[in-house]
């Protein structure tokens, strides 16, 4: 290779690999605290998408829940939606890419033309040119504009990635909520047919003592009324047990005809976190994941719009044959062919540029606030689940109490109306208030696995169910028939 082909190499390796305008990215910080309030032990977080979360619904060992979860991937719309966005996305840096190769075109023609000679136009003669041309052109990304495109259009897949967990594990979360919801329908439903069973035989000690001459028409009425009214509420605990079916049928991508849940109890083991599990769970969470692809996508944007201050270096080339006849073409003496090299500059917009920079400073900046803000919101919500949990277990204990006293106080005072002592009024007042206590009971309950799978999505996705410790014996609730 001679000097000059050498050098024309060098300054060719160097137009091409450029140079990268604009601030190269470093995560910012964000305000987190070294411990969670709620739960010693724990360390700030950093963004962990890539840990697959697994079937984090199995620590509630359902087999219901477990099948209708893993439809959830393959069958929920919003998922696959999501999963098509990221698609577009991935596509999106190939677009990007092809900018930082030359486009090559080839273009046959044929044209057939006559010329006249002396005026007339029966004098000349027709003629018929072939030609075949290719073309090559190639936009050189001195400045690093077209590699800043790719690295903002990577960062935009790797949030759409991080939208589809998201999407993923919300509608896992939703569904979860909506089958404890449902299990809760079902044993309210189961509770009060035992109530009507109960006030029922209170009916009929009521018709007995009013048979025996020891007790009013009026006490007989009451306890009628009872009994109708508590069948009206069983009733109508069929309406949300019926919505909540047909909520976990879309979920799980299925027209609400489709499905049709068997009624049973709803759970009373209620999974606990553990005091030792690791701050990697919060630093899974999608939604961070995406905030912060998000913000290394706005900053790679002001690299490009800072590339719009420099010139556009581009090369083209042209080799083609053109001539007659179509069999001798391709000779020699019909060759042509160009070689050409340009740049521009734009000398004068008015401040269009230094706008398009301040502007993508202004979003970069945006998304800094936006990304610190998701992780203060998810801080917040796992302290908010855990005091939550920890709230509802001491409430759980009262409930549980106030039930047992209740249900004593309806013993007694029905035996004490079957004496003679008391009015029939005393009787529905205590079974009145038990009833209460047991709604409440059941409610705090469900509530409280409601609250386990919100810190599960608060958490970023599942533990593994073998660190779950031993949470010992939980108080039942009215047994299932």
């Amino acid at each position: 290779m001679t000097p000059r082909a050498r050098s024309l190499a060098l300054s060719l390796t160097v137009l091409l690999v450029g140079c990268k305008v604009g601030p190269n990215y470093a995560r910012p910080t964000a305000p987190v605290a070294p411990k969670f309030k709620e739960l010693a032990g724990w360390k700030p977080s950093e963004p962990r998408d890539g840990i697959d979360r697994g079937a984090w619904w199995s620590v509630f060992a359902d087999a219901d829940l477990d099948r209708l979860e893993r439809q959830v991937e393959v069958s929920n719309q919003n998922v696959k939606q999501a999963e098509a966005a990221y698609r577009e996305a991935v596509a999106l840096i190939h677009e990007a890419q092809s900018s930082l190769f030359p486009t090559l075109s080839v273009a046959p023609g044929v044209a057939r033309s006559q010329s006249s000679a002396g005026g007339s136009s029966f004098g000349g003669g027709l003629r018929t040119q072939y030609s075949v041309e290719g073309t090559a052109s190639w936009d050189l990304d001195v400045w690093g504009k077209i590699r800043r495109q790719v690295e903002s259009q990577a960062a935009a897949a790797q949030a759409s990635a991080a939208d589809l967990a998201n999407a993923k594990l919300s509608a896992q979360g939703a569904l979860a909520t909506a089958y404890f919801e449902l299990r809760g329908a079902d044993s309210l439903e189961q509770l009060l047919a035992d109530s009507v069973g109960d006030y029922q035989r209170s009916l009929q000690i009521a018709q007995n003592q009013y048979d025996a001459g020891t007790a009013s028409r009026g006490d007989v009425l009451a306890a009628d009324v009872q009994v109708q009214s508590t069948k009206a509420l069983l009733v109508a605990a069929g309406v949300a047990r019926a919505q909540y079916e047909h909520a976990i049928a879309v979920l799980t991508g299925h027209p609400p005809a489709d499905l049709t849940l068997a009624a049973a109890p709803l759970t009373v083991h209620v999974p606990v976190v553990p005091a030792g599990v690791p701050s990697e769970l919060l630093e899974r969470r999608p939604d961070i994941a995406a905030a912060e692809r998000t913000l290394q996508q706005q900053h790679a944007l002001i690299g490009v719009a800072i590339a719009g201050y420099y010139p556009t270096i581009s090369l083209s080339a042209l080799f083609g044959y053109a001539g007659n006849p179509l069999g001798s073409l391709f000779n020699v003496g019909n060759q042509v062919w160009s070689l050409g090299a340009s740049a521009s500059e734009t000398l004068f917009q008015g401040g269009y540029q230094s706008a398009t920079v301040a502007a993508a400073r202004a979003g970069y900046d945006a998304s800094v606030a936006a990304y610190r803000q998701t992780v203060l919101t998810a801080f917040q919500q796992v302290e908010d689940e855990l005091s939550d949990l920890r709230i509802l277990q001491l409430q759980q204990q009262a409930e549980d109490s106030t039930v047992a006293a209740a249900r004593r106080a309806v013993d007694v005072t029905l035996n004490e109306y079957r004496a003679g002592t008391v009015a029939y009024t005393s009787v529905i007042t205590e079974q009145t208030a038990l009833l209460s206590a047991q709604q409440a009971q059941l409610t705090v309950q469900q509530s409280r696995l409601v609250a386990s799978v919100t810190l599960i999505q608060a958490l970023g996705g599942g533990w593994d169910a073998a660190q779950l410790p031993d949470t010992g014996p939980e108080i039942a609730l009215p047994p299932w028939p």
